[in-house]
């Protein structure tokens, strides 16, 4: 029995400093902490992203992308991110749940700075090993940057159309303005996008969105005013805002009745904005 009762604990001792190896390897990546002063970038020779240390042409400080198109971005992927620490832990619970039910991955729940991990540190691949990796150095990416700075990454290196990697490229490209200048609505267009980009934008293309498309798009809007974001008749005056692209544009009727309580929005209320959510959700 000691025999036995000794075993185990070394079998504990060797798998403890297994992890704690593994952990302290992820967490050596120097891509990690390259992307304090690095630029990450898609090289289409290789096929993935790599550090630059000169700033691309196509990037955009934060501050210089609509607010409404930020927010359009952040409510349609991942709603808590000012809130969680890198990891979302109520939405990986969901997509646990449903891959367990249906024997398969059919979520991925990552958040913002787990999508920035998995581009620009690791590898595409969906896999529930990259998975693990993406948890540990999205919470070990929240301690080396900003909200803004992981958001700033991420809105620079999204893939918005085949070809079009970052918001300012995507901006030119489906309405030809600097994404500082991007309203709601064409800001929701491209929060419509993901996770299909490729898929989606034939809508642009084909110069009328789908079905799906005007969907998305609308119940993105709902989500900002949600959110505080929009106010009720800010909402319905975007809903109603045609893209310069757009044929056979249908304008959309709504009820008279007054506008919602709550409608006022504050830019830097990031709290509120979730209390509004959740309460618009239970």
């Amino acid at each position: 029995m000691k025999k036995l009762f000794l075993s185990g604990i070394s079998l504990l001792v060797i798998l403890s400093a297994i992890l704690a190896g593994s952990y302290y390897y992820l967490i050596s990546n120097p891509n990690l902490k390259g992307l304090s002063g690095k630029y990450p970038i898609y090289d289409k020779d290789k096929k993935a992203y790599v550090l630059s240390a000169v700033k691309p042409s196509h990037w955009v400080r934060l501050d210089r992308i609509s607010y409404y198109a930020r927010w359009a971005i952040i409510v349609s992927e991942d709603w808590a991110f000012y809130e969680h620490k890198g990891i979302d832990l109520r939405q990986l619970k969901i997509a646990i749940e449903d891959s367990i039910e249906e024997g398969e991955l059919t979520r991925g729940a990552s958040t913002i700075t787990q999508q920035v991990i998995k581009n620009a540190v690791l590898s595409p691949k969906r896999e529930i090993s990259r998975k693990l990796k993406e948890i540990i150095l999205a919470y070990e990416l929240e301690k080396i940057l900003s909200k803004d700075k992981i958001l700033e990454h991420y809105l620079n290196l999204v893939e918005l159309g085949k070809g079009i990697y970052g918001i300012k490229n995507a901006s030119f490209y489906y309405f030809n303005k600097h994404p500082k200048d991007l309203n709601a609505r064409e800001g929701a267009f491209l929060a419509m996008l993901l996770p299909s980009p490729k898929k989606y934008s034939q809508s642009f293309y084909e110069k009328e969105l789908s079905s799906f498309a005007k969907e998305q798009v609308n119940s993105i809007l709902v989500k900002l005013r949600q959110a505080k974001v929009l106010t009720e008749s800010e909402r319905r005056r975007q809903a109603n805002m045609p893209f310069f692209w757009e044929t056979n544009f249908q304008p959309q009727s709504f009820n008279t009745s007054g506008e919602e309580a709550g409608d006022n929005k504050d830019e830097g209320d990031s709290q509120s904005l979730m209390d509004s959510y959740y309460e618009a959700n239970q």
